[in-house]
């Protein structure tokens, strides 16, 4: 975990809200949500479905506007600055690994075309390295490859993309515990060697608990406890914590 000296905000957000209307139904989707993600911090975001999770990084990453609230990468404010500008900052990760990539192309070629002009180097293949995967699997398209080695792609993609954050949204859930084990030594690797933050979604509380530094548990479009993972997992305070806690221990046994 940082240090509290080495702590600063490389993302920000503050009383986010969002509603969503359909008819006569009105969902409020985040209601006055506030964090802030430090560089090499690994923020877990944990919570019923429903709770506001997957809003929270689909604002945050521009896919959709906010209706009240700031955003700000570092100490630009970037509110409602659409998914193209925030791309630039962040990449979103999704649950889905093969569906994120185009299947006609080789995953060279999806990667290229996030580098933003760069030509293949030994860049991609140093990343590929990284992330404990064969260069020779850039020549295949996502058919060809596992749900596992295409998440890992997606990470390349990501990081060539020049971006230092990244937000994921249950990236392991279609994975197998082994290629879930693998994915979490990964990013734990790519946090000092490539200087990553992490806004990590999961229902996963066991994962998050072995991944994040952080916890921040949603309910109902609110965050209700933050705190790092020994307080907040280890010492719940809400009672919603509390039972969410409980029925993932009565899970997993």
């Amino acid at each position: 975990m940082i240090g509290m000296a080495e702590k600063t905000a490389v993302l920000q957000a503050s009383c986010l809200c969002k509603r969503f209307v359909d008819g006569d139904r009105r969902t409020d989707a985040l209601r006055d949500v506030s964090f802030a993600l430090h560089k090499q911090e690994f923020l877990g975001v944990v919570g019923e479905s429903g709770s506001g999770k997957s809003t929270l990084l689909r604002a945050v990453s521009g896919l959709i506007t906010i209706d009240k609230g700031e955003i700000r990468l570092s100490d630009q404010v970037v509110t409602d600055r659409g998914p193209r500008v925030m791309g630039q900052h962040l990449q979103m990760i999704f649950q889905d690994p093969k569906s994120s990539f185009d299947p006609r192309m080789t995953m060279e070629r999806s990667i290229l075309e996030s580098g933003r002009g760069k030509k293949v180097s030994e860049e991609i293949r140093r990343l590929v390295r990284a992330v404990q995967l064969d260069p020779a699997l850039l020549a295949r398209r996502p058919a060809a490859l596992s749900g596992g080695q295409c998440q890992r792609m997606a990470i390349v993609r990501a990081l060539y993309s020049g971006v230092r954050i990244l937000l994921c949204d249950e990236i392991t859930s279609a994975l197998d515990v082994s290629s879930q084990a693998q994915i979490v030594t990964i990013l734990k690797q790519l946090r000092e060697r490539s200087n990553l933050s992490l806004l990590f979604v999961s229902h996963d509380i066991a994962l998050v608990r072995m991944l994040c530094d952080r916890v921040m548990v949603m309910r109902d479009g609110c965050v209700v406890e933050t705190g790092s993972v020994e307080q907040v997992i280890g010492d719940p305070q809400d009672e919603y914590t509390k039972a969410l806690i409980q029925s993932a221990a009565r899970q997993s046994l």
